[in-house]
C-alpha cells in the first residue's frame, strides 16, 4: 500500500529515536517525584484529619459531659420548684419537714451539678468543633439559672427550658460526631464514634424519666393530665428505643460493661417502677419510695455516665491509633519515594539499552501490517513494548479472522463454524455484527423463499400439498412409473355430509373436521404415499409403486372407515363420510390431468351408488368420461358457435298481474342432435369449468336484451322499470374476476346495475366465504341479489337478516305442495322475508289454487307455467310492449 505525501512528510517530521529515550529518562524522574509529593501530601492529608477526628471526638466526650451536667442539674431545680409549689407538695402528700430537708439537699445538688456542668463548658471553649455550641449551652444555662433561682418560671416551663438545652448539647454531639466520621476514619473508628452516640442518647432518655415520671404524678386538671401522660409516654418509648439500639454496639467491651448496667438492681427497679407507672398502677409515692427512687436515679445516671466515658474513651484510642498509623504512613511514603527516584535513574539507563532495538523491530513490523501483510508478530524488549508487541499481534489475529469470515460469506459457506466465533474489540464487534447481518439477512431470505413456495404449493388448512402441487407431484410419479414399468394410484376422497356439519356447527368446525380428516388419511397411508387436499371436502392419495388393483381397493376402504369414526367438535360430535374413486396408471403412460379426471369420475359414482364406498376406475367409466369429455368440447364448441341462446320466462306481480320482469335462461341447440336439456350440460359445465364461459355469455346477453327492450319501450311514468334475473354459478361466483364480469356486461350493454338481479343458491352463500365477500360487493355496485330455490339448503330463516341479498325465491317443491306444512311453511317464509325487507319470489306456479293462496299470503311476485312458459326474445319483447300499451295512462 503506497502512501500519501503528507504522510510521508508527517513521518520525516518525527523527531529521532534518542530524543524520546532522553524524555524516557527524564519523565519517570520527574514522575517519581510528583508521585512522591503527591503520596506525601496525601498522607499529610490524612495525618491532618486524624488529628480533627481527635479534636472531634474529644469535643463529643466534653459535650456528653456538659449534657449530663445539665440534665443532673434538672433535678434539683425541679425539687426546689416542687417545694416553692404548695400544690404539687399536696400532691405528693409530703411533709413540711422533709420538704425544708429536700430544699437543702436540692441545693446543694444544684451546686455540684453547676460545678460540674461549667467546668464542662470551660473546656469546651477551646475545642473548636464545639466552642460555638458550647458558648450557647452557656449563655443558655445561666439565663435559666436567674429564672428559676428567681422563681420565676414553673415546674413544666423550667423542665422544658432545660430540656432545650439538653437537646442542644445533643445536637452538638450528633454535629462532633459527624465531624469526626467525616475525616475518612476506618470503620472501626466509625463504628466506636457511632456507640458514643448511641450510649449518649441513652443517658439522655434515661435522665428524662423521673422529672417526667414525677410531673405525672404531680397534675390534677384532666388535661394536664393527659398531656402530662403523654409526654411521660413518649420519654418511656424513647428510652426503650434507646435501649433497644444499645444491642447494636460494636465493641465487645462496651457491650459487655452495658449488660452490667442493664442487669444491676438500679437499672432494674426503676424500669419495674416506670413500667407500672405507665400502667397507671402508680398514682402516687409514699416518702421512702419517693427517696428510693431518686436515689436510685441518680445512681443510675452515674452508671450511664461511666458508660458514656467508657464509650469515649474507647473511639478516642482508637481515633489516637488512626492518627499515629498515618504518621507512620507518610514516614514510609517518604522513605519510599526517595528510593523510587535512585531506582527511577538506574532503570533508565537500562531502559534506554534495551528499548531502542524492541522498537526498531516492532516499528518494521508495523510497516509490514500497514502495507496489507498480516506477518507475525515477534514480542521482544521490556514489557511495555512486548504488550504493544503482543496487542499488534491480537490485532493481526483479529485481521486473519476478519478475512476468514469475509471469504467464508463471499463462497457462500453459511454454516461455517467460523462465522459464530466473535472478533475482539469494538472493531470487531461491528464487523461480526455485519457478518452475522449479513448472514441472517441471507438465511432469511432463503427461508422465505422456503416459506413462500411451501405457501405457494400447500393448503394452509391442513399444511397438505394443495391442488397445483397434487397435479406435480402426480406428473413426477407418472413420470417414474413409465421409467420402471410399474403401477401408480390415484384415490380421489370426496367427504359426504360436510355440508351439514357446516350448517350445524359453523365453519370454523367445519376447519377442525378438515385437519382431523387430514391426520387421519396421513396416518393410514404407507410413509411413501402422499395425501394432498385439493379444495372443500376434497382429497386425493397418491400410491407409488402399485402391486394390485386390490391393494388401492383396501387403503380405500382402510380410509374410508377411518374417516368416518366421529369427530370431536368443541363439546359437540359430527360424523361424516367418504366416497373414493380409484384410478390406476399401469405403465405411466396416463397424463396427469387425464388420471384425475379418471379418479374423480370413479368417486362421482360412488356417491351415486350410496355413498360411503369406492369404486374403480373401469371401461364403463372409461366411456362416461370419454363421452363427457366430448361433450365439454361440444359445449365450448357451441358457445364459439353460436348454438346457445337464452329464452325468458316472465315474472309477474301477484297482486297487479303486471310484469315485473324476467328471468333468463339458457338453451343449447346442438347439431345432429337438438336441444340438449339444461341438466344434461350445465353440471358438466360445472365440473369443467365452462360454466363461467357460459355465466359471461347470459350475462352479456341478457343486459343487452333488456337495454334493446328498454329503450324499444319505454316504462310509463310512476311504473317501475322489469329487471331480468341470471342464475350465476358457485364457481363462478367465487372466482375473483366475477365482479369484473359484472361490471363489463353492465357498461356494455348500458343497462343500471339497479336492474340486474344475480340469483345464486343457498348453499354458494353458507358454504364459500369469496362467493360471500363478492356478492356483498355487487350488491354495493347496486346489483339486486336473489336466493334462488329457497328452502332446499340449509339457510336458516334468522340468517337472512345478516345476508346481502334483496330477494327470496321460494322453491316450487313448496309452492305446488298441498300439504299443511308446506303451506304453512310458505307464509312463514314470505313474512319472514318481509320482516326483513325482502321481495318475495314464488317459483313453478301451475295452478290458480296456488297462485290464490301466493295472493292471500301477500306474496310479492310469481312466475311459471301458469302465467306464461319461457319465451324467446322476440316473444318476450312482444309481451313487455303489450304490458305497456296495457298500463293506465299517468
Amino acid at each position: 500500500m503506497r502512501r500519501t505525501p503528507d504522510e510521508g512528510r508527517r513521518q520525516r517530521r518525527g523527531g529521532p529515536l534518542w530524543r524520546y529515550l532522553a524524555a524516557l529518562v527524564l519523565l519517570p524522574l520527574v514522575g517519581v517525584v510528583v508521585l512522591t509529593v503527591a503520596a506525601a501530601q496525601a498522607r499529610a492529608a490524612e495525618v491532618a484529619g486524624a488529628e480533627r477526628a481527635e479534636v472531634a471526638v474529644r469535643a463529643l466526650a466534653l459535650l456528653d459531659a456538659a449534657r449530663s451536667g445539665v440534665e443532673q442539674e434538672m433535678i434539683p431545680a425541679l425539687t426546689l420548684s416542687i417545694v416553692d409549689d404548695p400544690v404539687a407538695a399536696a400532691a405528693l402528700g409530703l411533709p413540711t419537714f422533709f420538704l425544708r430537708a429536700q430544699e437543702q439537699a436540692a441545693l446543694d445538688e444544684a451546686a455540684r451539678a453547676r460545678t460540674s456542668t461549667d467546668a464542662a463548658l470551660e473546656r469546651l471553649t477551646g475545642n473548636p468543633v464545639a466552642a460555638e455550641a458550647a458558648a450557647h449551652a452557656a449563655e443558655d444555662v445561666t439565663k435559666l439559672r436567674r429564672a428559676y433561682e428567681g422563681r420565676r418560671l414553673g415546674i413544666e416551663e423550667l423542665h422544658l427550658r432545660f430540656l432545650a438545652v439538653s437537646n442542644d448539647l445533643m445536637a452538638a454531639q450528633a454535629a462532633a460526631a459527624v465531624a469526626a466520621t467525616s475525616e475518612g476514619v476506618p470503620v472501626a473508628t466509625m463504628r466506636a464514634v457511632s456507640d458514643v452516640r448511641t450510649v449518649a442518647q441513652l443517658a439522655q432518655a434515661t435522665a428524662r424519666q423521673m422529672p417526667l415520671f414525677l410531673g405525672s404524678l404531680l397534675v390534677d386538671d384532666q388535661e394536664q393530665l393527659i398531656g402530662s401522660r403523654t409526654a411521660w409516654e413518649t420519654a418511656w418509648m424513647d428510652y426503650r428505643d434507646a435501649q433497644r439500639r444499645m444491642d447494636t454496639l460494636s465493641g465487645e467491651p462496651l457491650r459487655e460493661a452495658w449488660q452490667e448496667v442493664r442487669a444491676s438492681d438500679v437499672v432494674a427497679d426503676l424500669d419495674g417502677l416506670f413500667a407500672r407507672g405507665l400502667a397507671g398502677e402508680v398514682r402516687n409515692l409514699a416518702l421512702p419510695d419517693l427517696v428510693v427512687a431518686l436515689l436510685q436515679s441518680q445512681e443510675r445516671g452515674t452508671l450511664l455516665a461511666g458508660l458514656v466515658g467508657t464509650a469515649v474513651e474507647e473511639a478516642r484510642s482508637l481515633v489516637e491509633a488512626d492518627r499515629a498509623r498515618a504518621e507512620d504512613r507518610l514516614q514510609a511514603v517518604l522513605v519510599m519515594g526517595a528510593g523510587l527516584l535512585a531506582g527511577s535513574v538506574l532503570g533508565a539507563v537500562l531502559l534506554g539499552r534495551s528499548v531502542t532495538r524492541a522498537l526498531r523491530l516492532l516499528a518494521a513490523q508495523a510497516t509490514e501490517i500497514s502495507q496489507g501483510s498480516l506477518v507475525e508478530v515477534e514480542a521482544d524488549g521490556p514489557r511495555e513494548v512486548r504488550t504493544v508487541s503482543a496487542a499488534l499481534g491480537s490485532a493481526v489475529a483479529g485481521l486473519r479472522r476478519i478475512q476468514d469470515q469475509a471469504q467464508a460469506v463471499a463462497r457462500g459457506d453459511l454454516d461455517d463454524a467460523l462465522l459464530d466465533e466473535p472478533l475482539p474489540g469494538p472493531l470487531g464487534e461491528v464487523v461480526h455484527a455485519s457478518v452475522r447481518a449479513i448472514v441472517t439477512s441471507v438465511r432469511q431470505r432463503e427461508e422465505l423463499q422456503f416459506a413462500l413456495a411451501h405457501r405457494a404449493t400447500h393448503d394452509p388448512l391442513t399444511e397438505l400439498p394443495n391442488r397445483a402441487q397434487a397435479v406435480t407431484l402426480v406428473t413426477s410419479a407418472l413420470h417414474r412409473g413409465r421409467r420402471s414399468g410399474e403401477m401408480t394410484g390415484l384415490l380421489y376422497i370426496d367427504l359426504d355430509g360436510f355440508k351439514a356439519v357446516n350448517d350445524a356447527h359453523g365453519h370454523a368446525a367445519g376447519d377442525e373436521v378438515l385437519r382431523a380428516v387430514a391426520a387421519r388419511l396421513r396416518a393410514a397411508v404407507r410413509p411413501g404415499d402422499v395425501v394432498c387436499r385439493l379444495g372443500g371436502d376434497e382429497f386425493v392419495v397418491l400410491v407409488e409403486p402399485v402391486h394390485a388393483e386390490h391393494d388401492l381397493l383396501d387403503l380405500a376402504e382402510r380410509l374410508i372407515a377411518s374417516v368416518s369414526r366421529p369427530v370431536a367438535v368443541g363439546t359437540a360430535t359430527a360424523t361424516i363420510g367418504a366416497s373414493i374413486g380409484v384410478a390406476v396408471s399401469r405403465d405411466g403412460g396416463t397424463d396427469a390431468d387425464v388420471l384425475f379426471a379418471e379418479a374423480d369420475t370413479a368417486a362421482c359414482r360412488a356417491k351415486a351408488h350410496g355413498r360411503g364406498r369406492a369404486e374403480i376406475f373401469d371401461e364403463t367409466l372409461r366411456l362416461q368420461l370419454a363421452e363427457q369429455a366430448e361433450l365439454e368440447a361440444a359445449i365450448a364448441h357451441g358457445l364459439a358457435g353460436g348454438e346457445m341462446h337464452l329464452v325468458y320466462q316472465p315474472v309477474v306481480d301477484v297482486a297487479s298481474d303486471r310484469l315485473t320482469g324476467y328471468e333468463a335462461l339458457v338453451r343449447w341447440d346442438r347439431p345432429g342432435v337438438g336441444a340438449v336439456p339444461p341438466d344434461r350440460f350445465v353440471p358438466v359445465a360445472e365440473r369443467s369449468g365452462l360454466i363461467r364461459d357460459i355465466d359471461r355469455f347470459v350475462l352479456g346477453e341478457a343486459t343487452r336484451q333488456l337495454a334493446q327492450w328498454r329503450a324499444a319501450t319505454p316504462v310509463a311514468p310512476g311504473r317501475p322499470e322489469p329487471t331480468v334475473a341470471v342464475n350465476v354459478s358457485g364457481r363462478h361466483l367465487a372466482d375473483r374476476r366475477i365482479v369484473a364480469d359484472v361490471a363489463e356486461a353492465l357498461e356494455a350493454s348500458g343497462l343500471p346495475a339497479r336492474l340486474l338481479v344475480l340469483e345464486v343458491t343457498e348453499t354458494v352463500l353458507v358454504d364459500d366465504p369469496a362467493a360471500y365477500d363478492h356478492l356483498t360487493e355487487l350488491r354495493g355496485m347496486g346489483v339486486g341479489i336473489a336466493i334462488d330455490d329457497f328452502g332446499t339448503g340449509y339457510t336458516s330463516i334468522g340468517q337472512l337478516r345478516s345476508m346481502p341479498v334483496d330477494t327470496l325465491k321460494i322453491d316450487r317443491s313448496f309452492v305446488a305442495s298441498a300439504e299443511p306444512a308446506h303451506l304453512e311453511l310458505v307464509a312463514l317464509m314470505i313474512r319472514a322475508a318481509h320482516t326483513f325487507g325482502l321481495t318475495v319470489v314464488a317459483e313453478g306456479v301451475e295452478e290458480q289454487a296456488q297462485l290464490a293462496r301466493l295472493r292471500a299470503e301477500a306474496c310479492d311476485r310469481a312466475q311459471g307455467y301458469l302465467l306464461s312458459r319461457p319465451l324467446p326474445a322476440v316473444e318476450a319483447g312482444a309481451l313487455l310492449r303489450r304490458d305497456a300499451l296495457a298500463a293506465p295512462a299517468g
